[in-house]
């Protein structure tokens, strides 16, 4: 490292240090991180202009029209070949009609195809193609192009068609408006879908479907972001989008490309951003169809060899120090930004990324020599990470949004989330992803009267300073067919016999709607920074989640989201609904989750008693699973006057509403006055009513001097 560069790590990790001082020992490593950044994004620099421009490969590379012209070029990076030929339905397959000349002596190739006689373009629209290319060896092959932008499957056929994607200006969608920008104060609220399984019919959904259905649900409950998985073209439904055939494709089982446009212009139409679920950390190890193999080797934008594949998940790993791997992966960023006007990433498998171990049989311990250790770490990956948000950050300034990023990442590697300017990898969020792993086991192995408040507020609140994280309970991966949701974990035995009002409310279903609210509202409070459910959870769906395959028959049954029982004003999972909304809404009201982490007071075992105060509210949970309180005295810092703004045990909230939330007399919220008597190291405290499996929450009224 030149002077220079020691002298800007040394400034950059200066306020990292000051964070968390225990990082000092591995100071040395961030600053090699930093240094590799810095070289590399020079060399990007220098080479393409800005990593801005870099970016914009997408608008070379594969196939584009000019509607000016009628011409049709493109570029395709295909080194050790001979030969480069476009196929198609236009040209009756020929690879001897459209070749491609060498661009340079580095692998490009580019192609010009002119207008027809008749002034139109020589490739019609949606009409089949592909690349066909002869090896040194002489032998030809035939590959979608790894920029495509279209590819469909017929019907009982499991290889994917290329499709060139060209409609008239009228077919095409036009944004109609403007992203919705989150205030400063406000933490994400994030609903994670899945557009194909969002119907109750046993079937595909579509993006249209999704727009018109689910959309004004997901506004109605109050989410501002919506998480989008399973987007990008992946050749095997069942995988959950997780086997990534064309990047640059979005599915086609679910509509066209303008009808993803369609929905997420709506969603910001309704105040909502929305993020994309990125496959970054693999891809599908299919050939005819997908990136391998693509040019007769194993190593086009994989490591070669061994390295390249992942043992686990059976697919190919990218080569992040690649030039052109970097071009790849850079460019899908901004491509989704800017024609589907995505407003940020969920990165899936950081931590497959960050580790040359892939975390495959390594349990972290957290001792910070693991998150350094050359030996452990891909610096590669890291410095693409970093590129990859310093360039979300120069599309943000150029266009006046804001892009937000989340790492799906089970290590907990320190510095994840910290700014790129203090020596941070530029992640806004990582999902807590202990969390949901507590609450499954806990719902597992131990009865609700024997959990340990202690640890259970432990794991909600630990996480480092400074570092946003994603608090959830339960996300796709609780919901999938080998697991449980939580609503099943606490009512399976009568979710099929007992939800209906017109029965009479057994001790397991008032169990489990009673807990079902606590487990979410105690996450959702104490968790993180943000907060994250899965489709269909936030009322109980009855069933987990199983996309068709050979070991059900191929059956739909189980891949869909019965969001029907919601408006079935007989069955009991509206409570649920209603009282997740009511969770959000109080958010949006007063800003808990984007706010310093909550002070707990109390965590008492033997009355099962959580008390704690964040962002202004006071939160008070009784677990206890046959004792309600009369007159619990609690510790509050602030002296005044308080009200109720959340209370569990409302009967909309399938409660039994034995809390008087108003003065019978004159119809007033009933007041909480404060008395200036410290308790649990608080400077005041208050008496009031909590009954067995209830939370409630107030807010401060009117302050007392």
């Amino acid at each position: 490292m030149g002077q220079l560069g020691i002298e800007n790590a040394n400034e950059q990790i200066k306020k990292t240090l000051e964070i968390d001082p225990w990082l000092e020992p591995f100071s040395g490593a961030i600053k090699e991180r930093i240094s590799k950044f810095g070289k590399t994004k020079g060399i990007l620099e220098q080479n393409e202009g800005s990593l801005y421009d870099f970016s914009l490969s997408y608008q070379k590379y594969g196939l584009h029209a000019d509607w000016e012209t009628g011409v049709i070029y493109g570029s395709e990076y295909v080194p050790n070949v001979e030969e480069v030929s476009l196929v198609g339905e236009f040209n009756n397959w020929d690879p001897q009609s459209h070749k491609f000349e060498r661009a340079n002596g580095m692998g490009l190739w580019s192609i010009n195809i002119p207008p027809t006689a008749n002034k139109e373009f020589a490739i019609p629209h949606d009409s089949k193609i592909k690349l066909a290319m002869v090896l040194p060896s002489g032998e030809r092959i035939y590959r979608l192009s790894p920029w495509l932008t279209r590819a469909t499957q017929e019907k009982d056929v499991p290889v994917f068609d290329g499709r060139f994607w060209n409609p008239v200006k009228a077919d095409r969608y036009a944004f109609k408006y403007p992203r919705p920008m989150l205030g400063d104060s406000q933490g994400l609220r994030v609903y994670e879908a899945h557009v194909g399984i969002s119907s109750p019919m046993p079937t595909i959904a579509s993006y249209k479907h999704f727009t018109k259905n689910v959309l004004p649900l997901i506004h109605r409950l109050g989410y501002n972001t919506i998480q989008l998985m399973a987007v990008m073209e992946h050749a095997y439904y069942a995988s959950f989008g997780y086997q990534i055939t064309s990047f640059f494709a979005i599915s086609s089982r679910y509509g066209t490309p303008e009808d993803l446009k369609e929905l997420v212009d709506e969603a910001h139409k309704l105040g909502i951003i929305v993020l994309l679920d990125v496959v970054h950390s693999h891809a599908s190890k299919n050939v005819d169809d997908g990136l391998n193999m693509f040019n007769g080797t194993d190593h086009y934008l994989f490591h070669g060899g061994k390295k390249g594949m992942h043992e686990l998940w059976d697919s190919r790993l990218f080569n992040y120090g690649d030039y052109e791997t970097l071009r790849f992966l850079l460019s899908n960023l901004h491509f989704y930004v800017d024609t589907y006007g995505f407003d940020g990433f969920r990165f899936d498998g950081v931590t497959s990324m960050l580790y040359k171990h892939h975390g495959i049989g390594y349990g972290f311990s957290g001792g910070y020599h693991e998150y350094f250790d050359e030996n452990l770490i891909d610096s590669d990956a890291i410095t693409y990470f970093m590129l990859a948000h310093t360039l979300m950050r120069e599309i943000g300034d150029r266009e006046r949004i804001r892009l937000y990023s989340v790492a799906e990442d089970v290590s907990g590697m320190p510095t994840l989330c910290l700014p790129l300017s203090i020596g941070g990898i530029g992640f806004d969020y990582r999902l807590s992803m202990a969390i949901p792993d507590m609450w499954i086991k806990l719902l597992k192995h131990s009865r609700d009267e024997d959990w340990d408040l202690g640890s259970i507020c432990f794991t909600l609140t630990n996480r480092r300073y400074k570092e946003k994280c994603i608090g959830y309970c339960e996300s796709h991966d609780q919901a999938l067919v080998g697991d449980k949701s939580i609503a099943f974990w606490l009512m399976d035995k009568e979710m099929y016999t007992n939800m209906s009002t017109l029965t009479p409310l057994t001790p397991v279903v008032d169990r489990g709607i009673a807990l079902h609210k606590l487990i979410r509202l105690l996450t959702f409070s104490l968790g993180g920074e943000a907060y994250l459910n899965f489709e269909g959870n936030e009322f109980g769906h009855p069933e987990w989640l199983d996309f068709p395959r050979v070991g059900n028959g191929e059956s739909f049954h189980y891949a869909r989201r019965q969001f029907n029982l919601v408006e079935d004003d007989l069955l009991r999972y509206k409570f649920l609904f209603n009282f997740d909304a009511s969770m959000q809404h109080l958010d949006s009201k007063y800003n808990i989750l984007n706010s310093p982490q909550a002070y707990i007071s109390l965590k008492h075992e033997g009355d099962k008693v959580v008390v704690f105060e964040r962002n202004g509210l006071l939160f008070i949970f009784n677990f206890h699973p046959t004792k309600s309180y009369v007159d619990y005295k609690v510790g509050v810092d602030t002296p005044g006057v308080y009200q109720i703004v959340l209370n569990s045990d409302r009967s909309e909230y399938g409660g039994h509403n034995r809390i008087e939330e108003f003065n019978p007399s004159t119809g007033k919220p009933l007041e909480f006055f404060t008395q200036n008597e410290p308790w649990n190291d608080r400077r005041n405290s208050l008496m009031c009513y909590i009954p067995t499996r209830t939370a409630i929450v107030l807010q401060l009224k009117e302050k007392i001097v």
